[in-house]
């Protein structure tokens, strides 16, 4: 046997002895038809700041009970946040993040572009973000791996969590299955979240092989399916949504019993659970 092979095998020997986290022990009671969801702040809260940077996802930590963030290796090996797969949409440079140093990335202003106010903002390490997190004793995140990790990386950003005291706040997401099974295989104790553009009928099997508490998806996936909720939430797991803008998609996925969404408009999606919530 390999290393990592027996690396993976004790991983997931440990991942059987320590209790799973539950979807309602970090969301809450799984919401019924009609009930609210909880508000995620994509990226922070870019309607007021530049995604994933300190300034949006710390505004967005201070108001909101959840954020989200993704997380991506520079090429020496340093976790940061951003999104897409090259800079260009955020400032018009066509690297990858993995074709730059965390030195490189430094250099490069990733608030101009949003606005004057923001200029010289850096791009954030995900240390940086920890650190954030942990002088908020209330704040939650849930924090997706992009593309595929490997083990030993899922233990440095575990391991990185530890060293903030941040474990229990976070929730990591990720599309890729390997990703999940290593996260499942090597952090256990982490509760995990799958990501999926479509949603099968039964969901139960996929999400229950990987150990995760919930699974976010589309809206076109959760209104197109909705007994995958029901059958979701009859199992104990979560359901999220996500990108969603509009007081339309709000008031659809609600009527469902959405759990949570995930939004662009925290700010705007926050007010208006306020002033529809029964007893305001």
């Amino acid at each position: 046997m390999s290393v990592a092979s027996a690396l993976l095998a004790a991983g997931l020997l440990l991942a059987q002895a320590i209790p799973p986290a539950s979807a309602s022990g970090v969301f809450g009671a799984l919401r019924a038809p009609g009930e609210f969801a909880f508000t995620v702040g994509h990226r922070g809260d870019r309607a007021h700041a530049p995604e994933n940077t300190m300034p949006s996802l710390e505004r967005a930590m201070d108001e909101l009970a959840f954020v989200e963030t993704d997380v991506q290796l520079t090429s020496d090996g340093v976790p940061v946040l951003f999104h897409d797969v090259t800079l260009e949409r955020v400032i018009g440079d066509p690297h990858r993040i993995d074709e730059l140093t965390l030195a490189d990335l430094r250099r490069l202003d990733f608030g101009a572009g949003y606005g004057p106010e923001f200029s010289g903002v850096r791009i954030p390490t995900l240390d940086e973000f920890f650190a954030a997190l942990a002088a908020r004793g209330a704040a939650r995140a849930l924090v997706e791996l992009k593309a595929s990790w490997s083990p030993d990386e899922v233990r440095m950003v575990a391991e990185l969590a530890g060293r903030h005291g941040v474990r229990g706040r976070i929730v990591f997401m990720a599309f890729s299955l390997e990703t999940l099974g290593n996260l499942q295989a090597v952090a256990p104790s982490i509760p995990r979240i799958m990501l999926t553009r479509e949603l099968s009928r039964d969901p139960v099997p996929v999400a229950e092989r990987f150990g995760v508490i919930g699974v976010a998806t589309t809206f076109k996936a959760v209104t197109a399916a909705p007994e995958a909720l029901v059958a979701a939430h009859a199992a104990g797991i979560a359901v999220l949504c996500y990108t969603l803008n509009s007081l339309e998609r709000w008031e659809e996925v609600s009527a469902l019993g959405v759990d949570g969404i995930i939004t662009d408009q925290p700010s705007e999606l926050d007010a208006w659970i306020a002033a529809t919530a029964p007893g305001t």
